[in-house]
């Protein structure tokens, strides 16, 4: 993996201005991974998103970690039955062409 597909978390949470212990906590519940190297910690590029959401959940709308574990864990099945149902209406409209 290179690094510039990595940000650090001290730089993270100083542009931020979130504490490092709300990015540990997510890591506790297995809603980020992080990288370790060279005695830093960093996260993916494309864990981004995900994470400004979960900041947004927690500290917008004060749902904590259990809550927000849910949630993820539900718009994670919510996407693959989209992607389920996108494939089967392309199925669906191929056979209904022949």
């Amino acid at each position: 993996m290179e690094t510039t597909e990595l940000i650090s978390i001290t730089q993270f949470c100083t542009n931020y201005n979130v504490p490092v212990s709300f990015i540990n906590a997510l890591q506790e519940y297995e809603l980020i991974e992080i990288t370790i190297s060279e005695s830093d910690n960093y996260l993916q590029t494309n864990q981004l998103n995900d994470v400004e959401k979960m900041m947004r959940l927690h500290y917008d709308l004060d749902i904590n970690f259990e809550g927000i574990d849910a949630i993820y864990n539900l718009l994670k099945q919510v996407e693959s039955l989209q992607s389920e149902i996108t494939t089967l209406r392309n199925k669906l409209n191929f056979y209904e062409k022949l």
